[in-house]
């Protein structure tokens, strides 16, 4: 088998898989079928090589061709990239500030006024790095695998408080804040203090007024997880309709036909005390 079908098996194969993703939450609910018995029905297998020694068959040809117009699709360019997007460090690196910016951005259209602030789990960021040049949907896919949701909430300065303190000690990625952090005397990451960030203008945040945020329903709805004390408390929650990859595809898509490019930057959004920290080096 050819390279090239090879490589075609392999896209055919993540897309299956994306589309039985959407189908969990259908399967979850459905009666378990009967298992046989192993002993009445015992399992066999064989390990076979997947090489240029593997022959051609008829079927998966047929499947191929089915998938190939999708394939070739996820190989188009949708945006060009100035400098490589690299995950990495608290807040994500470049790559955790170009998909919280690109949330924000999205939900600001889509609730039809500016969002202060934008955050996800830099765990779901899937792709370490996406290399300066051509920016494609392969590139969103791999980055973004889940269907995972937009969702708006609203919390008080002092939840948001807490709120920034988890998105600290997670090193998750936000867009709208610049947070002042240190490392404690346990060895772990605190916050200092942090400031809305709106034109470059530091503002303070009002513990009794209530902010409209931005994150993904996976937050929202995980239980026992590190977000869940806080975010149990949002009020007005209502989701966009839109998933985190199809948000940062129609944001790059934008920036492309406004004539901007997608650039690497590390703009000081996370900002470490060092004297604070008793000396300690800034995290890596």
């Amino acid at each position: 088998m050819s390279r090239v079908k090879l490589a075609l098996l392999s896209c055919a194969l993540l897309l299956c898989v994306l589309a039985a993703d959407a189908q969990v939450a259908l399967a979850q609910t459905a009666a378990p079928a009967p298992v046989a018995s192993s002993a009445t029905n015992p399992a066999k297998a064989r390990q076979t090589a997947i090489d240029r020694r593997l022959r051609d068959d008829a079927a998966v040809d047929k499947m191929l061709r089915a998938y190939s117009p999708k394939v070739r699709a996820l190989n188009q360019p949708i945006g060009k990239l100035v400098g490589d997007l690299k995950r990495g460090g608290v807040g994500a690196g470049s790559l955790g500030n170009f998909v919280a910016d690109g949330i924000r951005a999205e939900a600001s259209g889509k609730l039809g006024k500016p969002i202060l602030l934008a955050i996800t789990n830099s765990g779901g960021l899937r792709k370490s790095v996406i290399a300066e040049g051509k920016v494609t949907y392969r590139d969103v896919f791999e980055l973004l695998p889940f269907e995972n949701a937009l969702v708006a909430f609203d919390l008080t300065g002092e939840q948001l408080l807490d709120l920034l303190r988890l998105v600290v000690s997670n090193r998750d990625a936000q867009s709208g804040m610049r947070i002042k952090y240190r490392v404690n005397s346990d060895k772990k990451l605190e916050l200092e203090s942090a400031k809305f960030l709106v034109d470059g203008v530091e503002t303070e945040i009002d513990p009794a007024a209530v902010y409209t945020l931005i994150s993904i329903d996976y937050l929202l709805n995980v239980t026992g997880g590190d977000y869940a004390a806080v975010l149990k408390k949002a009020t007005n929650t209502r989701p966009l309709g839109i998933t985190i990859r199809d948000a940062i595809t129609e944001y790059i898509k934008a920036e492309t036909a406004a004539g901007r490019e997608i650039k690497s930057t590390l703009d000081g959004r996370f900002v470490f005390d060092k004297a604070a920290s008793g000396g300690a080096e800034e995290p890596k």
